[in-house]
């Protein structure tokens, strides 16, 4: 008789993680989508949203947001990641320590950490790793100024977000083997602080030749390298917007004295 109310209880429980994997996982997507479609309709088909430290960092130094906005960003975003880590932490805490023999480990057989955080694969050095970040950072700001560049036959408002998560699922297939793609220090750095305090403790700095400040820096001089690029090959041969519409209205008047 006890063992079928084991045996119960731990359906339950089953049914139980598999509901909330569920609910998290239509919950992620559901925002995502929402929000994107909401923030283009109410927004008059402006964006504020970064999500990425890079990026913002980037807009900094090009004096296209303030020190404070800065500051604000960057809060915002790590307290988003930090949260983020937390509850699915929570979420999978039994399933954690049940695999893991409530050992947390960042390497080794039953290693976990990388749930939360980027590691190198062990044939990556060092150089390898920074590399890998610095370019898929590039393309993904390359690929972002593209999508958005309205002197440059930008996507249409509504497509961008879709666009925009294309190219980092892109990316992901082909540059994440690696390193794990990071390209984000939002992303990277608050989920392994999380773990240092959750009881991966101080191995998560240290791993890998200390590898933790790589997806930090890679993905801000990504960012910057992304941006010079698109201005030197691309940017810098834009007409400006009156200038394209003057050329527009004198074409027009031509082909109406034709």
């Amino acid at each position: 008789m006890l063992q079928k109310i084991k045996n119960v209880l731990r359906i339950r429980n089953s049914t139980i993680r598999e509901m909330l994997a569920e609910a998290l996982g239509t919950f992620i997507l559901m925002v995502f989508g929402l929000s994107s479609v909401a923030q283009v309709v109410l927004g008059k088909g402006s964006s504020g949203a970064h999500l990425n430290a890079a990026i913002t960092i980037t807009q900094c130094i090009l004096g296209n947001i303030s020190g404070k906005t800065l500051v604000a960003y960057i809060i915002g975003q790590f307290l988003g990641s930090f949260m983020a880590a937390a509850t699915v932490f929570a979420m999978y805490y039994d399933a954690i320590y049940e695999y893991t023999n409530g050992s947390l480990t960042v390497s080794g057989p039953t290693a976990t950490a990388m749930i939360f955080s980027t590691y190198p694969a062990p044939n990556v050095s060092l150089q390898g790793a920074f590399f890998t970040e610095f370019t898929a950072t590039v393309m993904l700001i390359l690929g972002i100024l593209v999508i958005h560049d309205e002197k440059n036959n930008a996507a249409i408002k509504g497509a961008q977000p879709m666009l925009t998560g294309m190219l980092v699922l892109g990316i992901g297939l082909g540059m994440g083997l690696n390193t794990g793609y990071a390209i984000n220090p939002s992303r990277d750095l608050p989920p392994r602080i999380f773990t240092a305090i959750a009881g991966w403790g101080t191995d998560v700095f240290t791993a890998d030749h200390s590898w933790w400040w790589i997806p930090v820096t890679a993905p801000i001089l990504g960012s910057l390298a992304g941006i010079l690029i698109y201005k030197l090959f691309i940017d810098f041969h834009n007409h400006p917007a009156h200038e394209t519409e003057n050329e527009k209205e004198q074409a027009g008047m031509e082909t109406s004295k034709l």
